[in-house]
């Protein structure tokens, strides 16, 4: 992108010596800033289009990384394990505390992600609801079984319970090999799992009740629907957005002609023009 401000990379460390880079698009004089999360299994270089694009907008951008994938200095196998509780309680903090670092004290911070990231947006504002001031999602929405259309809803209860399984079987679940996600922590699966067979939130290790903290959330949300998008369809969406208590919620569907691409789950990342004007148009 012509004039985008210089890409920042910082180390960031967990507590528990966890490693990885926070990638970063400041432009001067930011109006806002984001802090996003990636999907399941996405690096997090692969939203710099993203980046680029909100930048231009006056929109400082960082971009978390997930535990075991990318930048990160952790690969899951048997013996390297974590779940929601990690990413949650350690990660998301010290990228959040970075973040704060290098802005503007009075900067407004928006907290947002791309399908799993989205969630786990929720999950960790539950957790802190003094951290953002927003919530901004795409391709996201609660993998509840009940809230997709059939076909697919007949199928995703064995999906559901095999992928765990897998997981449990290998140490980790071989996602790049069965393309679905990236080669992902189990506990981390087992915790998705759970929340799409019981439509509720949970981390093992976690003595929190997170749907009971989403239902006291009021953040204004601005969501974006992809219409070909069957991994997180509307009714996923306004499932998760349900949970949040009285939100001001925005939900814009984007099909083909208004993305300028095949409206699904991934192509908006490499032409994220239109949703990141659509995001940013407004203050959050």
């Amino acid at each position: 992108m012509t004039g985008a401000p210089p890409l920042l990379e910082r180390p960031v460390r967990a507590r528990d010596d966890h490693r990885w880079t926070l990638f970063a698009r400041i432009p001067p004089a930011p109006r806002q800033a984001l802090l996003w999360l990636p999907a399941l299994g996405v690096a997090a270089r692969h939203y710099l289009p993203f980046a680029d694009a909100l930048a231009g907008h006056g929109v400082a951008v960082f971009l978390h990384e997930w535990r075991g994938n990318g930048s990160s200095s952790l690969r899951a196998r048997r013996g390297s394990d974590w779940g929601y509780r990690e990413l949650l309680v350690q990660d998301i903090p010290a990228s959040q505390a970075e973040m704060d670092r290098l802005l503007p004290s009075a900067t407004p911070l928006v907290l947002g992600g791309h399908s799993l990231g989205g969630q786990l947006a929720c999950c960790r504002l539950a957790l802190a609801p003094g951290t953002a001031d927003a919530l901004w999602l795409v391709a996201s929405g609660a993998p509840y079984w009940r809230t997709f259309p059939m076909p697919t809803r007949a199928w995703l209860p064995f999906a559901y319970r095999f992928l765990p399984w897998l997981a449990r079987m290998h140490g980790h679940l071989p996602g790049r090999r069965i393309g679905f996600g990236g080669n992902e922590a189990a506990g981390v699966i087992a915790d998705w799992a759970r929340t799409a067979i019981s439509g509720r939130y949970a981390a093992t290790g976690l003595a929190r009740d997170l749907d009971a903290d989403l239902g006291l959330l009021a953040h204004p949300v601005r969501a974006v629907v992809l219409a070909r998008d069957w991994l997180a369809p509307r009714g996923s969406l306004d499932f998760l957005l349900g949970k949040l208590g009285r939100p001001k919620a925005e939900v814009a569907c984007f099909d083909d002609r208004r993305l300028g691409a095949r409206a699904d789950h991934y192509a908006w990342m490499k032409t994220p023009g239109a949703v990141a004007g659509w995001l940013a148009a407004q203050p959050a």
